[in-house]
């Protein structure tokens, strides 16, 4: 039997890298133009006021639930805290700030509460935050109380964290 041995080229692979440069050209300009992980999360946020207004009426408030900038601030600030301190996973801040603390520096005149989720990865959904709040008695005590009328979200996420925080207000 007879083997034929056959002598591949130099110039035959460069034409296969040459092949195939498009679309690794393509793939990598797609992921460069990628966003980031901070991207808005305005439509999250929202989900989250919309999701505790229904609470808040399967409960029998009528009032309406509206977004406060100066609570909006406060948890933006507690989220990013938690997001960048691992060590942190409820109320308290690093610097040993409260949620009230934080909502009084952000402008905010009343009486407030909190929640925080947290989930290890990527992203979160309005169904995996709902799921982290509704089954803990103190944080469903806290989104159907219907003295919360204001609220504030705040959400931000690294590759491998997503922090939602929600500051809950009673007007003063």
């Amino acid at each position: 039997m007879e083997r034929s041995h056959r002598v591949v080229s130099p110039f035959v692979k460069v034409r296969e890298v040459l092949r195939v440069l498009p679309v690794l050209a393509v793939t990598g300009a797609a992921v460069a133009g990628m966003p980031t992980a901070n991207a808005d999360n305005k439509r999250l946020n929202d989900g989250v006021v919309a999701n505790v207004y229904s609470i808040q009426h399967q409960r029998g408030c009528t009032n309406n639930v509206t977004i406060s900038p100066q609570l909006q601030l406060a948890a933006e600030w507690h989220a990013n805290d938690v997001l960048n301190n691992r060590a942190l996973d409820g109320d308290l801040g690093s610097d040993g700030s409260t949620p009230q603390s934080r909502a009084n520096a952000a402008g905010f005149t009343g009486i407030v509460s909190q929640t925080v989720a947290i989930n290890p990865a990527l992203a979160i959904n309005g169904v995996e935050i709902m799921n982290q709040w509704y089954y803990r008695p103190d944080y469903m005590a806290i989104m159907s109380n219907c003295a919360n009328s204001k609220m504030g979200v705040w959400s931000v996420n690294s590759l491998d964290r997503s922090v939602v925080v929600a500051v809950y207000g009673q007007p003063g």
